[in-house]
Protein backbone atom coordinates (compact mmCIF):
# COMPACT_ATOMS: atom_id res chain seq x y z
CA UNK A 1 0.00 0.00 0.00
CA UNK A 2 3.03 2.66 0.95
CA UNK A 3 4.50 1.30 -2.44
CA UNK A 4 1.36 2.48 -4.17
CA UNK A 5 1.13 5.65 -2.67
CA UNK A 6 4.42 6.53 -3.62
CA UNK A 7 4.45 6.15 -7.03
CA UNK A 8 0.70 8.12 -7.31
CA UNK A 9 2.59 10.76 -5.65
CA UNK A 10 5.65 10.27 -7.67
CA UNK A 11 3.78 10.55 -11.04
CA UNK A 12 1.58 13.54 -9.58
CA UNK A 13 5.26 15.03 -8.72
CA UNK A 14 6.35 14.60 -12.75
CA UNK A 15 2.62 15.58 -13.96
CA UNK A 16 3.27 18.76 -12.32
CA UNK A 17 7.05 20.01 -12.82
CA UNK A 18 6.18 18.86 -16.49
CA UNK A 19 2.99 21.01 -16.63
CA UNK A 20 4.82 23.94 -15.23
CA UNK A 21 7.77 23.71 -17.32
CA UNK A 22 5.62 23.39 -20.44
CA UNK A 23 4.02 26.57 -19.08
CA UNK A 24 6.86 27.93 -18.84
CA UNK A 25 8.01 27.38 -22.44
CA UNK A 26 4.76 29.21 -23.35
CA UNK A 27 5.26 32.57 -21.61
CA UNK A 28 8.90 32.47 -22.82
CA UNK A 29 7.89 32.43 -26.85
CA UNK A 30 4.81 34.92 -25.80
CA UNK A 31 7.01 37.28 -24.40
CA UNK A 32 8.97 37.86 -27.32
CA UNK A 33 5.53 39.02 -28.90
CA UNK A 34 5.32 41.66 -25.85
CA UNK A 35 6.22 45.34 -26.26
CA UNK A 36 5.77 48.49 -27.99
CA UNK A 37 7.19 47.67 -31.16
CA UNK A 38 5.07 44.81 -32.36
CA UNK A 39 6.44 41.35 -33.40
CA UNK A 40 4.29 38.85 -34.93
CA UNK A 41 5.38 35.35 -33.95
CA UNK A 42 5.94 34.40 -37.89
CA UNK A 43 8.52 36.70 -36.84
CA UNK A 44 10.04 35.07 -34.19
CA UNK A 45 10.03 32.17 -34.95
CA UNK A 46 12.01 32.98 -38.50
CA UNK A 47 14.29 35.17 -36.41
CA UNK A 48 15.34 32.10 -33.97
CA UNK A 49 15.73 29.75 -37.13
CA UNK A 50 18.05 32.55 -38.78
CA UNK A 51 20.66 32.15 -36.13
CA UNK A 52 20.39 28.15 -35.62
CA UNK A 53 20.89 27.64 -39.11
CA UNK A 54 22.80 30.99 -40.08
CA UNK A 55 20.23 31.14 -43.50
CA UNK A 56 18.72 35.03 -44.24
CA UNK A 57 15.09 35.00 -44.22
CA UNK A 58 15.21 38.64 -44.95
CA UNK A 59 13.88 40.10 -41.74
CA UNK A 60 14.51 44.00 -40.71
CA UNK A 61 17.72 44.45 -38.58
CA UNK A 62 14.85 46.38 -36.16
CA UNK A 63 12.65 43.27 -35.65
CA UNK A 64 16.52 41.29 -35.66
CA UNK A 65 17.99 44.08 -32.94
CA UNK A 66 14.84 43.99 -30.49
CA UNK A 67 14.12 40.41 -30.35
CA UNK A 68 17.87 39.71 -29.44
CA UNK A 69 19.31 42.38 -28.20
CA UNK A 70 16.67 43.66 -26.30
CA UNK A 71 13.90 41.25 -25.31
CA UNK A 72 16.24 37.94 -25.33
CA UNK A 73 18.46 39.30 -22.57
CA UNK A 74 15.50 40.65 -20.26
CA UNK A 75 13.27 37.31 -21.16
CA UNK A 76 16.76 35.33 -19.91
CA UNK A 77 17.58 37.50 -16.72
CA UNK A 78 13.71 37.40 -15.48
CA UNK A 79 13.94 33.45 -15.98
CA UNK A 80 17.35 33.38 -14.32
CA UNK A 81 16.53 35.78 -11.47
CA UNK A 82 12.84 34.12 -10.63
CA UNK A 83 14.30 30.70 -10.54
CA UNK A 84 17.60 32.17 -8.33
CA UNK A 85 15.20 33.94 -5.83
CA UNK A 86 13.02 31.13 -5.35
CA UNK A 87 15.33 27.84 -4.76
CA UNK A 88 16.81 30.46 -2.30
CA UNK A 89 14.04 30.76 -0.64
CA UNK A 90 12.63 27.43 -0.36
CA UNK A 91 16.30 26.45 0.54
CA UNK A 92 16.50 28.58 3.49
CA UNK A 93 12.94 27.86 4.55
CA UNK A 94 14.00 24.37 5.01
CA UNK A 95 17.39 25.11 6.72
CA UNK A 96 16.30 27.34 9.31
CA UNK A 97 12.75 25.28 9.69
CA UNK A 98 10.60 27.92 9.23
CA UNK A 99 8.10 29.70 6.38
CA UNK A 100 8.72 33.19 6.81
CA UNK A 101 12.35 32.93 5.70
CA UNK A 102 13.50 34.99 2.40
CA UNK A 103 16.92 34.49 0.41
CA UNK A 104 17.59 38.23 1.84
CA UNK A 105 17.53 37.60 5.74
CA UNK A 106 21.30 37.09 6.21
CA UNK A 107 21.63 40.70 4.91
CA UNK A 108 22.54 39.96 1.37
CA UNK A 109 20.00 43.05 -0.26
CA UNK A 110 21.01 45.23 1.86
CA UNK A 111 24.75 45.29 0.87
CA UNK A 112 23.84 45.01 -2.49
CA UNK A 113 21.88 47.96 -2.06
CA UNK A 114 24.43 49.65 -0.94
CA UNK A 115 27.10 48.52 -3.02
CA UNK A 116 25.23 49.62 -6.28
CA UNK A 117 24.54 53.32 -4.22
CA UNK A 118 28.63 53.15 -3.68
CA UNK A 119 29.18 52.38 -7.35
CA UNK A 120 26.81 55.50 -8.44
CA UNK A 121 27.85 57.68 -6.19
CA UNK A 122 31.70 57.21 -7.90
CA UNK A 123 29.63 57.59 -10.95
CA UNK A 124 30.58 54.02 -12.30
CA UNK A 125 28.39 52.70 -15.32
CA UNK A 126 26.51 49.43 -15.40
CA UNK A 127 29.90 47.14 -14.58
CA UNK A 128 30.98 48.67 -11.88
CA UNK A 129 27.27 49.04 -10.26
CA UNK A 130 26.23 45.37 -10.72
CA UNK A 131 30.27 44.09 -9.47
CA UNK A 132 29.87 46.28 -6.27
CA UNK A 133 26.72 45.25 -5.31
CA UNK A 134 27.46 41.66 -6.27
CA UNK A 135 30.82 41.72 -3.83
CA UNK A 136 28.91 44.16 -0.98
CA UNK A 137 26.49 41.38 -0.65
CA UNK A 138 28.21 38.22 -0.46
CA UNK A 139 29.96 40.39 1.97
CA UNK A 140 27.29 41.10 4.43
CA UNK A 141 26.61 37.32 4.68
CA UNK A 142 30.30 36.88 5.13
CA UNK A 143 30.31 39.18 7.98
CA UNK A 144 27.08 38.02 9.19
CA UNK A 145 28.48 34.59 9.22
CA UNK A 146 31.96 35.15 10.98
CA UNK A 147 30.40 37.45 14.05
CA UNK A 148 27.91 34.37 14.60
CA UNK A 149 30.77 32.44 15.14
CA UNK A 150 32.08 34.74 17.61
CA UNK A 151 29.25 33.51 20.09
CA UNK A 152 29.45 30.40 22.15
CA UNK A 153 26.25 27.65 21.24
CA UNK A 154 26.76 29.05 17.69
CA UNK A 155 23.42 28.10 16.68
CA UNK A 156 21.13 29.08 13.19
CA UNK A 157 19.01 31.35 15.38
CA UNK A 158 22.09 32.80 16.25
CA UNK A 159 23.10 33.15 12.49
CA UNK A 160 19.82 35.14 11.58
CA UNK A 161 19.64 37.73 14.17
CA UNK A 162 23.46 38.61 13.12
CA UNK A 163 22.21 38.41 9.70
CA UNK A 164 19.39 40.96 10.56
CA UNK A 165 21.83 43.40 12.63
CA UNK A 166 24.14 43.59 9.65
CA UNK A 167 21.50 43.93 6.82
CA UNK A 168 20.34 46.91 9.23
CA UNK A 169 23.71 48.32 9.42
CA UNK A 170 24.17 48.33 5.53
CA UNK A 171 20.60 49.75 5.12
CA UNK A 172 21.96 52.38 7.65
CA UNK A 173 24.96 53.23 5.18
CA UNK A 174 22.56 52.88 2.20
CA UNK A 175 20.68 56.31 3.66
CA UNK A 176 23.91 57.96 4.40
CA UNK A 177 24.44 57.34 0.58
CA UNK A 178 21.47 58.45 -0.59
CA UNK A 179 21.80 61.48 1.63
CA UNK A 180 24.45 62.85 0.00
CA UNK A 181 23.53 61.89 -3.25
CA UNK A 182 22.89 64.66 -6.03
CA UNK A 183 19.00 65.00 -5.50
CA UNK A 184 19.24 65.38 -9.33
CA UNK A 185 20.85 62.61 -10.82
CA UNK A 186 22.01 59.89 -8.68
CA UNK A 187 19.66 60.25 -5.80
CA UNK A 188 16.56 59.00 -8.67
CA UNK A 189 19.69 56.36 -10.05
CA UNK A 190 19.62 54.95 -6.34
CA UNK A 191 15.99 54.85 -6.09
CA UNK A 192 15.54 53.68 -9.60
CA UNK A 193 17.79 50.71 -9.01
CA UNK A 194 16.35 49.52 -5.23
CA UNK A 195 12.96 49.25 -6.86
CA UNK A 196 14.45 46.67 -9.23
CA UNK A 197 14.22 46.52 -12.87
CA UNK A 198 15.51 44.19 -15.69
CA UNK A 199 14.94 47.38 -18.29
CA UNK A 200 18.39 47.82 -18.68
CA UNK A 201 19.88 44.63 -18.65
CA UNK A 202 22.65 43.37 -21.02
CA UNK A 203 23.70 39.81 -22.46
CA UNK A 204 27.44 41.16 -20.86
CA UNK A 205 25.79 41.18 -17.49
CA UNK A 206 23.54 37.79 -18.13
CA UNK A 207 26.96 35.88 -19.16
CA UNK A 208 28.74 37.67 -15.77
CA UNK A 209 25.76 36.15 -13.79
CA UNK A 210 25.62 33.10 -15.21
CA UNK A 211 28.17 30.91 -13.57
CA UNK A 212 27.49 31.73 -10.42
CA UNK A 213 23.57 31.22 -10.70
CA UNK A 214 24.04 27.26 -12.37
CA UNK A 215 26.70 26.81 -9.98
CA UNK A 216 24.67 27.82 -7.03
CA UNK A 217 21.27 26.05 -8.69
CA UNK A 218 22.96 22.76 -9.66
CA UNK A 219 24.88 22.30 -6.01
CA UNK A 220 20.85 22.92 -4.41
CA UNK A 221 19.57 20.35 -6.88
CA UNK A 222 21.75 17.99 -6.66
CA UNK A 223 21.88 18.09 -2.27
CA UNK A 224 18.10 18.56 -2.28
CA UNK A 225 17.77 15.19 -0.10
CA UNK A 226 19.99 15.84 2.25
CA UNK A 227 17.86 19.30 2.83
CA UNK A 228 14.92 17.01 3.53
CA UNK A 229 17.61 15.21 6.57
CA UNK A 230 18.98 18.71 7.90
CA UNK A 231 15.30 20.36 7.76
CA UNK A 232 14.08 17.40 10.37
CA UNK A 233 16.65 18.37 12.89
CA UNK A 234 20.32 17.88 13.83
CA UNK A 235 20.07 14.86 15.80
CA UNK A 236 17.86 12.98 13.12
CA UNK A 237 20.71 14.50 10.70
CA UNK A 238 23.87 13.09 12.44
CA UNK A 239 22.40 9.79 12.86
CA UNK A 240 21.55 9.45 9.07
CA UNK A 241 25.32 10.10 8.61
CA UNK A 242 24.41 13.69 7.53
CA UNK A 243 27.60 16.37 8.42
CA UNK A 244 24.77 19.36 9.98
CA UNK A 245 27.98 22.00 9.77
CA UNK A 246 29.16 21.10 6.20
CA UNK A 247 25.57 21.36 4.69
CA UNK A 248 24.68 24.00 6.48
CA UNK A 249 27.21 25.97 4.89
CA UNK A 250 26.92 24.57 1.44
CA UNK A 251 23.71 25.41 1.53
CA UNK A 252 24.41 28.99 2.53
CA UNK A 253 27.19 29.72 0.41
CA UNK A 254 25.19 28.09 -2.35
CA UNK A 255 22.27 30.72 -1.52
CA UNK A 256 23.50 33.80 -0.89
CA UNK A 257 25.59 32.99 -4.33
CA UNK A 258 22.90 33.04 -6.59
CA UNK A 259 20.97 35.90 -4.32
CA UNK A 260 23.92 38.35 -4.99
CA UNK A 261 24.14 37.37 -8.44
CA UNK A 262 20.36 38.27 -9.19
CA UNK A 263 20.26 41.16 -7.19
CA UNK A 264 22.99 42.68 -8.97
CA UNK A 265 21.56 42.93 -12.21
CA UNK A 266 17.88 43.40 -10.84
CA UNK A 267 18.00 45.03 -7.79
CA UNK A 268 16.10 44.61 -5.04
CA UNK A 269 12.53 42.06 -6.06
CA UNK A 270 10.79 41.39 -2.73
CA UNK A 271 8.43 38.57 -2.07
CA UNK A 272 9.37 35.53 -4.64
CA UNK A 273 11.54 33.92 -2.07
CA UNK A 274 8.58 33.82 0.26
CA UNK A 275 5.69 33.17 -1.45
CA UNK A 276 6.75 30.79 -4.46
CA UNK A 277 8.03 28.00 -2.37
CA UNK A 278 4.71 28.02 -0.37
CA UNK A 279 2.95 28.12 -3.52
CA UNK A 280 5.35 24.87 -4.93
CA UNK A 281 4.72 23.04 -1.17
CA UNK A 282 0.93 23.51 -1.90
CA UNK A 283 1.03 21.88 -4.84
CA UNK A 284 3.51 19.21 -4.61
CA UNK A 285 4.40 18.91 -0.61
CA UNK A 286 7.56 19.86 1.52
CA UNK A 287 9.69 17.22 -0.10
CA UNK A 288 12.51 18.90 -1.36
CA UNK A 289 13.35 16.72 -4.11
CA UNK A 290 10.38 17.99 -5.55
CA UNK A 291 10.16 21.24 -3.92
CA UNK A 292 13.31 22.88 -5.22
CA UNK A 293 12.81 22.20 -9.13
CA UNK A 294 9.29 23.08 -9.14
CA UNK A 295 10.23 26.41 -7.25
CA UNK A 296 12.89 26.76 -10.00
CA UNK A 297 10.55 26.35 -12.68
CA UNK A 298 7.48 28.47 -10.74
CA UNK A 299 9.83 31.49 -9.93
CA UNK A 300 10.81 31.60 -13.30
CA UNK A 301 7.36 31.80 -14.78
CA UNK A 302 6.15 33.99 -12.08
CA UNK A 303 9.17 36.96 -12.69
CA UNK A 304 8.57 36.61 -16.15
CA UNK A 305 5.17 37.20 -16.16
CA UNK A 306 5.60 40.16 -13.70
CA UNK A 307 8.24 41.68 -15.61
CA UNK A 308 6.00 41.38 -19.14
CA UNK A 309 3.11 43.40 -16.62
CA UNK A 310 5.60 45.88 -16.18
CA UNK A 311 6.65 46.91 -19.40
CA UNK A 312 3.04 46.10 -20.96
CA UNK A 313 0.41 47.71 -18.69
CA UNK A 314 0.91 51.30 -19.17
CA UNK A 315 3.14 53.68 -20.83
CA UNK A 316 5.48 54.14 -18.38
CA UNK A 317 7.46 50.84 -17.37
CA UNK A 318 6.64 49.64 -13.44
CA UNK A 319 9.64 48.68 -11.18
CA UNK A 320 9.09 45.09 -10.87
CA UNK A 321 9.75 45.49 -6.60
CA UNK A 322 6.63 47.47 -6.44
CA UNK A 323 4.45 44.80 -8.33
CA UNK A 324 5.97 41.72 -6.48
CA UNK A 325 4.88 43.54 -3.31
CA UNK A 326 1.63 44.54 -4.76
CA UNK A 327 0.82 40.78 -6.20
CA UNK A 328 3.07 39.07 -3.13
CA UNK A 329 1.24 40.53 0.07
CA UNK A 330 -1.86 39.68 -0.46
CA UNK A 331 -1.61 36.37 -2.17
CA UNK A 332 0.64 35.70 1.26
CA UNK A 333 -1.83 36.15 2.85
CA UNK A 334 -4.46 34.62 1.04
CA UNK A 335 -2.06 31.54 1.09
CA UNK A 336 -2.01 32.13 5.24
CA UNK A 337 -6.10 31.86 5.27
CA UNK A 338 -6.56 29.20 3.17
CA UNK A 339 -3.89 26.82 4.18
CA UNK A 340 -4.97 24.46 6.86
CA UNK A 341 -1.85 22.21 7.24
CA UNK A 342 0.95 22.79 9.66
CA UNK A 343 4.26 23.70 7.47
CA UNK A 344 7.00 21.21 7.77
Amino acid sequence: MLNILREKMSKHSISAITLLLMLLIALFFISFLLGRYPISPYEVILAICSKITGIDFGLSQTVETIIFQIRLPRILAAILVGASLSIAGASFQGLFKNPLVSPDKLGVSSGAGFGAALAILLYGGYFLIQALSFIFGLLAVVVSYLLSRTFKGTSMLTLVLCGIAIGSFFSALLSIAKYVADPYGQLPTIVFWLMGSLASVTTQQIIMVLIPMLIGITILILIRWRLNVVSMGDEEALTMGIDVKKMQAIIIICCTLITAAAVSISGIIGWIGLVIPHIARMILGPDHKVLLPASVILGAFFLLLIDNISRTVTTVEIPLGILTALIGAPFFIYLLKKSKEVWV
